[in-house]
């Protein structure tokens, strides 16, 4: 199976090249993922005025132009299942992407989304049937949607409880940790160190 990562900032504070590590948080992001057993392929979903950058940091930058990571994703859309994924999540869980692909092809729903039990959907962090998502994003963008969260309610999607995978192995958690300041690169930091990642 292919992965999407989406390393498309919307807002100023994003930003997928921090350093975690002396290296960009994307390329921890990705190499993570090409860990992954079911994984044959990672995709990075770029802005394309930033392609130079991130040629420099990704193995397979795709350029798009669009408003949102919502309308991006749809450009990029590949014509089979898919992982999505975001570029901010350097501690993403081999273990937790193989289960979820396997679940997935086991299942076929129209997506599988982790979710917490407050309801909260981890949108990128899922697995997705193409036409579907694409279905989603334009009813969502046609009902003036921008925030890509905002697909579950169009989606058909099979629920994935962290809180019950965590019980039986409490590193799923970390899966959905996300980068986004230089406390979280801390964190990571120390994580990997414990992982002998670093």
């Amino acid at each position: 199976m292919r992965v999407y990562i989406l390393a498309f900032p919307e807002k100023r504070w994003e930003n997928y090249t921090l350093p975690v590590a002396d290296e960009p948080v994307v390329r921890l992001t990705e190499r993570r993922l090409l860990t992954s057993k079911r994984i044959d392929e990672v995709i990075t979903v770029v802005r394309k005025d930033k392609l130079r950058t991130y040629s420099l940091h990704v193995s397979n930058p795709l350029p798009v132009s669009a408003r949102s990571k919502m309308e991006a994703l749809l450009k990029a859309l590949p014509g089979e299942p898919f992982f999505l994924a975001e570029g901010n999540m350097p501690l993403i869980m081999p273990f937790l992407v193989n289960y979820m692909t396997g679940l997935f092809y086991e299942n076929e729903p129209e997506a599988l989304i982790p979710v917490w039990k407050d309801g909260t959907a981890e949108v990128t962090h899922a697995v997705y049937e193409p036409d579907a998502l694409a279905d989603a994003i334009e009813v969502a963008l046609a009902e003036g949607y921008r925030n890509l969260n905002r697909v579950t309610e169009f989606l058909d999607y099979e629920p994935l409880s962290i809180e019950e995978l965590a019980k039986r192995n409490p590193k799923v958690t970390l899966s959905f940790f996300r980068v986004r300041n230089s406390f979280d690169i801390r964190f990571a930091v120390e994580t990997l160190k414990r992982e002998g990642q670093t």
